[in-house]
């Protein structure tokens, strides 16, 4: 698997100026590139084979455009490269479902990033504080530069694959280094034990309810919301251009970039405990697109990023060698987990009251049994049916008269196990 570690830049004024020069050269290849790239037919070869053409050109473009010798080569050729990866986007956009368009020109605020591939860079660990090295950069607008990089985390002793160096919308620098890492395997789903599984209900003011009665609270960003107001409110009083105004700008991009990052440490932690704490965890399949067309809530439901979690769940579940299996959330909240009756229930009753078996939970927690349930089969874990369940059956009528009494036989069942001992509501 492919895993790409982020460290903060700390470049001078100076360096800063060169790799802003690197990255707008860069941005105009892209673009004189693709612009080249449509006029080839798709008659011409599979896309793979014309963005190869669109490549092959580089050396010959390096005689009337003198700023391309002052980039390093496999910088330009992966700019080039971009093309392909965008184009299967859009295809894999359009596969699901999404109407997608074409490639466009990109401005400069779309275009923040330039990448080495295998070479042009160089990494010394040792030089200056503890926890800081020097990071080599080759022919940045035809200078070598040496730009300090903070190593908040040891980066694995592997062959780098890609350097990627991107400024942020707050003026902040990055590298990402692409690293090629063994995954660890997965324990065979014959050898899972069910005990050793976790279903998640993923929510709003419970943004997760796993199936062992653990309750995580969303993520409380009032404050920052609070202030990303404020700033946002601020912004729109500056001119527009203005260094007052730029300045504002990063001002209110540092706040998105705060809210961001909490956001992706929640995520990335609670996924990183599930992941390693279980052999296999399973979350609803949630239509997220269609959950933000209905009326009310929207932000909130937007704000909660399920589509992200689910991603980052994936990426975690690969990394520490875990199943991540999506089930289909239909009915997991009506659905009782002892016997399997569904219970109508607005939004706002949070009690799970089954009229059948007398079950009464938490709603979320018997509905994270029921994704439990569901991953178990549809990861094909053979686990033994959980406590049984009793329910009563009738007997004898009573004639129509409301006031009798019904006699009741008592029915054991085997159903999946249950939150609780069934408590009969039978008279």
């Amino acid at each position: 698997m492919k895993y790409s570690p982020r460290y903060r830049l700390f470049p001078t004024n100076e360096q800063r100026e060169l790799m802003g020069q690197n990255v707008d050269i860069v941005r105009q290849l892209y673009n004189d590139r693709l612009k080249r790239f449509k006029e080839i037919p798709e008659s011409s070869g599979t896309l793979p084979q014309r963005v190869r053409m669109v490549r092959d050109e580089l050396p010959g473009m390096k005689d009337w455009w003198d700023d391309l010798t002052e980039v390093y080569s496999t910088v330009l050729q992966t700019a080039v490269m971009r093309i392909r990866d965008n184009k299967r986007s859009l295809q894999e956009l359009r596969s699901n479902g999404y109407n997608a368009g074409e490639l466009k020109w990109k401005p400069p605020r779309d275009f923040r990033s330039f990448t080495y591939n295998l070479r042009g860079f160089e990494l010394d660990k040792n030089s200056g504080p503890t926890g800081r090295g020097l990071l080599t950069l080759k022919k940045v607008a035809g200078e070598n530069i040496d730009v300090p990089i903070r190593l908040h985390r040891n980066l694995p002793d592997r062959t780098v694959k890609q350097l990627t160096i991107k400024q942020e919308p707050t003026g902040e620098w990055y590298a990402s280094f692409t690293i090629q890492t063994d995954a660890p395997e997965k324990p065979p789903v014959k050898a899972i034990d069910p005990d050793n599984c976790v279903g998640l209900d993923l929510g709003i003011l419970s943004f997760i309810h796993d199936s062992d009665g653990r309750s995580v609270s969303r993520l409380d960003l009032s404050a920052d919301r609070e202030r990303l107001e404020r700033e946002q409110r601020s912004l729109s009083r500056k001119q527009y251009g203005s260094n007052n105004w730029e300045k504002q700008r990063r001002t209110v991009a540092s706040v998105h970039a705060r809210m961001s990052r909490r956001k992706d440490d929640f995520k990335h932690k609670l996924a990183h405990f599930y992941t390693t704490e279980y052999d296999a965890v399973f979350l609803e399949d949630l239509d997220v697109k269609e959950m933000l067309e209905k009326d009310g809530n929207a932000r909130n439901k937007h704000e909660v990023g399920w589509n992200d979690l689910v991603t980052i769940f994936e990426h975690h579940g690969e990394k520490n060698g875990c199943h991540v299996v999506l089930v289909d959330p239909s009915g997991t909240t009506k659905q009782c987990s002892s016997c399997g009756v569904e219970v109508e229930k607005p939004l706002w009753v949070r009690t799970h009251e089954c009229p059948t078996c007398g079950l009464e939970a938490d709603r979320d927690l018997n509905a994270a049994i029921n994704v439990l349930e569901r991953g178990l089969e549809k990861l094909g874990v053979v686990h033994s049916e959980g406590t049984p369940v009793e329910t009563g059956t009738a007997v004898s009528t009573d004639g129509g008269c409301t006031a009798a009494a019904v006699d009741a036989s008592r029915v054991t069942e085997a159903g999946s196990r249950a939150l609780k001992e069934a408590v009969s509501t039978a008279e």
